[in-house]
């Protein structure tokens, strides 16, 4: 967090955010009774979070494996266009495939690294030529075998202490 956006937030408001990315559907009562506020108070300060964009969204987190989704995949790519109208194409493309969960354009080896959630191998397969279609020069594959951690939860609660 810049130092201008900590200044904006006081321990309250880390406590408040802390709880809600664990528990989203804490009631208002229930977080303010946690911080030490009055529902109104605690209501306001979550309305400022969100419309200082410091809460992006609140979605429900899907079971990937139960949906039928057996593949989670990272990919990683390399690209031989360097004109930034090609490169907005490209990324504008990649947004668009639903596949894509998660997209980063990088430093070293490679351009882009992209979390991809597909069915099977054949969808695997038709998901790699789509992207060779891109005027991809590399591309890498790389099966998640299993998951060790995963969180969406920052590690802000130090700084709430």
């Amino acid at each position: 967090m810049r130092d201008f956006e900590r200044r904006l937030l006081d321990s309250v408001d880390l406590q408040i955010l802390d709880i809600l990315q664990s528990e989203v559907q804490i009631s208002n009562a229930k977080i303010a009774r946690r911080v030490n506020l009055s529902p109104p108070a605690t209501h306001t300060r979550i309305k400022r979070l969100e419309s200082e964009g410091f809460i992006d969204r609140q979605v429900a987190i899907l079971n990937q494996e139960k949906l039928g989704f057996d593949l989670l995949c990272y990919v990683f790519m390399s690209t031989n266009i360097h004109q930034e109208k090609e490169l907005e194409a490209l990324e504008s493309s990649l947004t668009t495939m639903t596949e894509i969960l998660e997209c980063h354009c990088l430093t070293g080896e490679y351009d882009y690294l992209l979390k991809v959630v597909i069915r099977d191998r054949q969808e695997l397969d038709s998901f790699i030529r789509k992207l060779n279609r891109l005027g991809i020069s590399r591309i890498q594959t790389n099966l998640s075998l299993r998951e060790v951690k995963y969180s969406t939860v920052l590690p802000i609660s130090e700084d709430a202490q």
